[in-house]
């Protein structure tokens, strides 16, 4: 029976297809986009490897499992830097940007005056909320502009 190293090195450049195969799996199952660039580094290591082998076979047999993992290492580096260098760019600004600021959604929106404001404060409704409100002194009922906010409070004036 064959030891482990022994398999290992009988399978030559086919280990990196292999454990490019085990990494893309991974990928499949966890979700995210980390395994991908070192399945695809594995790729590569094992390409290199299979062409050094054609091609150049005594530089083949002189490239130790060592420094094939340094070769896989330094590709994956490559791969990662170059992917996050050109993605970031890539990226989609976010289209709603008040998306967890609800104060800031209404900014430019009509809103009923519910609670007189009096003495800067008050409470208007907008949709099926009431919201406490700052502005103007102006009686219940009246149409106000949201025009800011300050947290949750809303800054109103009135429309004319």
């Amino acid at each position: 029976m064959q030891s482990l190293s022994e398999l290992l090195s009988n399978l030559g450049a086919w280990n990196w297809f292999i454990l490019a195969c085990a990494l893309l799996i991974l990928e499949f199952a966890i979700p995210g986009v980390h395994f991908l660039w070192f399945g695809l580094a594995a790729v590569f290591a094992g390409t290199l490897m299979i062409l050094l082998t054609s091609f150049a076979p005594v530089l083949a047999a002189s490239i130790t499992w060592p420094i094939q993992l340094i070769i896989y290492a330094l590709i994956s580096m490559a791969i990662v830097f170059l992917v996050r260098r050109y993605a970031i760019g890539l990226a989609s600004p976010a289209k709603d940007s008040t998306l967890n600021a609800r104060s800031a959604q209404y900014v430019g929106r009509t809103a009923l005056i519910e609670v007189p404001i009096s003495g800067g404060r008050g409470k208007v409704r907008i949709s099926d909320t009431l919201w406490i409100a700052k502005g103007a002194d102006v009686p219940k009922g009246t149409r106000v502009k949201v025009v800011g906010y300050d947290g949750p409070v809303l800054l109103v004036e009135p429309v004319d």
